[in-house]
């Protein structure tokens, strides 16, 4: 079934386009995509979420997809004020909030900040990045992780490259993700995401330090962590560690090797049963 998309409203006159799949009586999800991502990544994860009985929204933040883009608010705080505000307009009791990459460090953030608000906070490749232990110093995270300058560049080129990219991906999942880019009359596309509030959101993810949140964490974390075979895995493997150790609400971790950094666009099926089980099972309290 496809999902209901509707504009929800929240404070600034800031609109959030949203995708509303109805389920049935358990635990609801709230999915939140990465940077300069988009809601569409998770549209497989949310159907088969739908189908087990699950109510599930997903999001564009604001500055992507087709949501409103301010000229500030590309920070940790609004963008954890904004999802508490979308759950009000949802009308939810206590949803589970899942993000992927930056999304999970939000997810994070939100639950520690109003744990009141959710049952548990999951991050899928994400949740517990900490980009100052790979990167120290600002301008060494900026150079490394700025964005490609895609604008201009053919929808159909981008296309293909994410095809070669990820062989494995359904076409459904390469056209959430050339989702991320608008695609302009003649072809080309340009990131929904301006540079400059990408480097911003860039910015408040290299700030953010999960690991001194966990203690005081009061629900349960669920990460879902890619074995990519880069540099970067063994510092999500210390992290996913720190996080089973240390989480005051309690932490797990479910482990894909190998795995892309978008693993729910790679594996939907497995990610939307992790959740599922996770929910169903006590692991996020009723």
């Amino acid at each position: 079934m496809p999902p209901i998309v509707t504009r929800n409203a929240l404070t600034e006159g800031v609109e959030v386009e949203t995708a509303c799949w109805p389920g049935g009586s358990r635990r609801p999800f709230l999915l939140v995509h990465g940077l300069s991502s988009n809601w569409r990544t998770w549209a497989a994860v949310a159907r088969r979420l739908d189908q087990l009985g699950h109510p599930v929204a997903a999001v564009d933040l604001r500055g992507h997809g087709q949501s409103s883009k301010p000229g500030v608010g590309y920070d940790f705080e609004t963008f954890t004020s904004d999802l508490l505000g979308l759950i009000g307009a949802l009308g939810w009791d206590r949803p589970v909030v899942a993000g992927q990459s930056t999304g999970g460090n939000l997810a994070v953030e939100l639950a520690f900040r109003a744990s009141g608000a959710v049952s548990g906070a999951v991050g899928v490749d994400g949740g517990v990045l900490e980009l100052q232990e790979r990167w120290p110093r600002w301008e060494d995270c900026r150079e490394a992780l700025a964005p490609p300058k895609l604008a201009g560049t053919p929808a159909d080129r981008v296309r293909n490259h994410l095809r070669r990219s990820h062989p494995d991906w359904s076409e459904e999942g390469v056209a959430a993700t050339l989702a991320n880019l608008e695609v302009l009359p003649d072809g080309t596309v340009r990131p929904w995401l301006t540079f400059d509030h990408h480097i911003e959101l860039l910015r408040a993810l290299w700030d953010h330090r999960p690991s001194q949140l966990l203690a005081d964490l009061a629900v349960p974390l669920l990460l879902i962590l890619a074995d990519s075979g880069d540099a970067g895995t063994e510092a999500k493997r210390r992290a996913g560690a720190r996080a089973e150790a240390t989480a005051g609400g309690g932490a797990r971790v479910e482990w894909f090797s190998p795995g892309d950094h978008d693993l729910h666009v790679q594996h939907p099926g497995e990610v939307a049963r992790l959740l599922s089980e996770a929910a169903t099972g006590g692991f996020f309290p009723s």
